[in-house]
């Protein structure tokens, strides 16, 4: 079949309306699992200060009637400290914008706001989990928070060889080492040495990578479901692992460091709040409108023996 000739169709047409849909497709990744679960706290400086302390270990306690009672030497507690650090992002718009008609958005400012209010706290996600030492900074240095890796010394099973721990204060940052692969084995010997030391983890945080390791530990392989015919599923998960040390939920995320596995005891950690997020419109200086979203704060680690990490895995 031919078009007759001289057939006026669409593609001679001029003035045809565009159709867009009035709706923006968005599936960039927007979780933020450990900030997220993490219990917010009031602070009042840029160092925030906590203190930790700890039992002496056991020993044999008997004593003889009448006996002259003797005081033991006590030590003073610990104080720890976090610097705040400033996450801001800002947006301006040419207030042309106004006039405009637009699809998926009434305002732009409005979604460009809400888009890096979102793309901040991913900032603020990755910088907890950063491999980074505190930074006190100046008037010509930002201010760096410590991540929590900088944090932990007493519970890390280190896969390969090499590397080196920090010292615990958020003062520097640990030293990576080669790469092995990850093991149930590493996982298990860090769940034991947190019990060990008075811990009592309840989340585990890794990458795609790694949770693809972690589906694969005894106990947890492959299960084919019970369901109704023509509904029939294979069903791999390890949302909650069992171990004589402690019942952990798994959840994978994409801010941390691949080649290390965090197990957290999240009440032991918390974010002390200088100032909370907050969205706010900036000076005018043109014909154009700006505003800034602005949130300072930093990692508190309550107690770094409560946690501990499986490092240096391999990511491939």
């Amino acid at each position: 079949m031919a078009q007759p000739t001289n057939t006026f169709d669409h593609y001679d047409a001029n003035g045809i309306r565009e159709d867009l849909a009035d709706v923006i497709y968005n599936i960039s990744p927007e979780e933020t699992p450990f900030y997220s679960s993490l219990k917010k706290s009031k602070a009042s400086n840029t160092l925030h200060e906590w203190q930790t302390d700890s039992l002496r270990a056991s020993a044999a306690n008997a004593h003889i009637e009448g006996d002259e009672t003797t005081a033991e030497a006590r030590t003073a507690t610990t104080r720890q400290g976090n610097y705040t650090q400033i996450f801001k992002n800002a947006v301006t718009v040419a207030d042309t914008d106004t006039g405009l008609s637009k699809a998926g958005r009434a305002s732009e400012m409005a979604y460009m706001t809400l888009k890096i209010a979102k793309e901040q706290k991913l900032d603020i996600e990755k910088a907890l989990f950063s491999n980074n030492a505190r930074v006190v900074g100046n008037a010509t240095t930002a201010r760096e928070l410590a991540g929590a890796p900088s944090w932990m010394t007493s519970n890390i099973t280190n896969t390969g060889v090499g590397g080196a721990d920090p010292t615990g204060d958020g003062t520097d940052a640990r030293t990576n080492g080669t790469q092995t692969a990850f093991t149930q084995a590493d996982f298990d010997s860090a769940m034991q040495s947190i019990w060990e030391n008075g811990g009592r983890p309840d989340s585990v945080y890794l990458s795609a990578y790694q949770m693809n390791i972690a589906l694969g530990f005894t106990g947890n392989n492959n299960q084919r479901s019970t369901v109704q015919a023509g509904d029939e599923k294979v069903v791999k998960s390890l949302d909650v692992y069992v171990t004589p040390w402690g019942t952990v939920e798994f959840t994978p995320t994409r801010e941390n460091a691949g080649r290390d596995v965090f197990i957290m005891q999240n009440d032991m950690w918390s974010c002390g709040v200088l100032r909370p997020t907050k969205n706010t419109a900036l000076a005018k200086t043109g014909d154009s409108t700006k505003r800034q979203v602005l949130t300072e704060l930093t990692l508190v680690c309550k107690n770094e023996a409560a946690s501990g990490m499986v490092v240096d895995c391999s990511t491939s």
